[in-house]
C-alpha cells in the first residue's frame, strides 16, 4: 500500500504559518522553517504584552487618581482606604476618568469621604 503525505493538510498549516508572517522582513516572511520561529515569538510576544498592558493601564490609572487627590489634600492610599470605608466600590478605571473628564463631579467624592 503507498504511502500517504496529506499534502492538503501539510500545504494548509505552511500557508497559515505563511500568512501569519505577511509583512516581516527578508526570509521571516517566505520560508517556513524561519516563519515558523518568528511566528511563534511573536505569538509569544503578544500574548506577553497582553498581560503588560493590563499592569500598565493600571499604573496609569494610580498615578492620574494620585494627582487628582493630592489637589485635594489626601495621598492615594488614604483616599481609597476611605473609599473602602465608606463601601463606595468604583475601580480605578471610573476613578481615573472622573478625574481626568469630570473634576468637579470628582472633587464631590472626594469630600465626600474625607
Amino acid at each position: 500500500m503507498p504511502r500517504s503525505k496529506n499534502a492538503v493538510a501539510s500545504r494548509a498549516r505552511r500557508k497559515r504559518v505563511l500568512d501569519q508572517a505577511k509583512g516581516f522582513y527578508g526570509k521571516r516572511k517566505n520560508v517556513y522553517t524561519v516563519a515558523k520561529n518568528i511566528v511563534e515569538k511573536g505569538l509569544t510576544y503578544s500574548y506577553v504584552g497582553r498581560k503588560l498592558k493590563k499592569r500598565e493601564y493600571r499604573a496609569l490609572w494610580i498615578a492620574r487618581i494620585n494627582a487628582a487627590v493630592r489637589e485635594e489634600g489626601l495621598t492615594y492610599s488614604v483616599f481609597m482606604h476611605k473609599l473602602a470605608e465608606k463601601g463606595i466600590t468604583l475601580d480605578r478605571k471610573v476613578l481615573a476618568d472622573l478625574a481626568m473628564n469630570e473634576p468637579a463631579s470628582f472633587k464631590k467624592l472626594v469630600e465626600s469621604v474625607k
